[in-house]
């Protein structure tokens, strides 16, 4: 399993915003990972609609966490940036052309591989993947 880059940068986001502990600007986050602006500005966009992040308007905007790391499951994160999860084209029936899909054990395999993948990842949260010694719960108050 690849995470999109788009999930990816959901998650760097997340992380430095809860290790900034404080309200950032994107081209701030963008530099500081070398990565485009263009593209962060869009995922920030999602997560702010997704109730990740608070965008604060103006000239001294930016945006900041709108939960708490405690609360922020990286499982259903995932679930809600990764635009699908088909491992192979068997997933999809709609599109599907295999000739041997409907014997093929290789399907359920990799459906269970899936399913406890993202099992896994939702035994985590966004305060288990930072370091402890930034967390300041203080200032998660949407």
């Amino acid at each position: 399993m690849k995470l999109t880059q788009y999930t990816d940068y959901s998650l760097r986001v997340l992380m430095y915003l809860a290790q900034q502990n404080k309200q950032s600007q994107i081209e701030e986050i963008a530099n500081f990972y070398g990565i485009s602006k263009n593209h962060l500005t869009k995922v920030v966009h999602q997560l702010v609609k997704l109730g990740y992040l608070k965008s604060i308007r103006g000239r001294n905007g930016g945006i900041i966490l709108n939960k708490s790391p405690r609360d922020i499951n990286i499982g259903k994160l995932v679930r809600l940036t990764e635009d699908h999860f088909e491992l192979v084209e068997c997933f999809n029936m709609e599109t599907n052309t295999c000739p041997i899909a409907l014997n093929c054990g290789l399907q359920g395999a990799l459906n269970h591989a899936l399913n406890e993948y993202l099992l896994t990842l939702d035994k985590y949260y966004l305060s288990d993947i930072i370091p402890k010694n930034t967390l300041k719960e203080t200032l998660y108050t949407p």
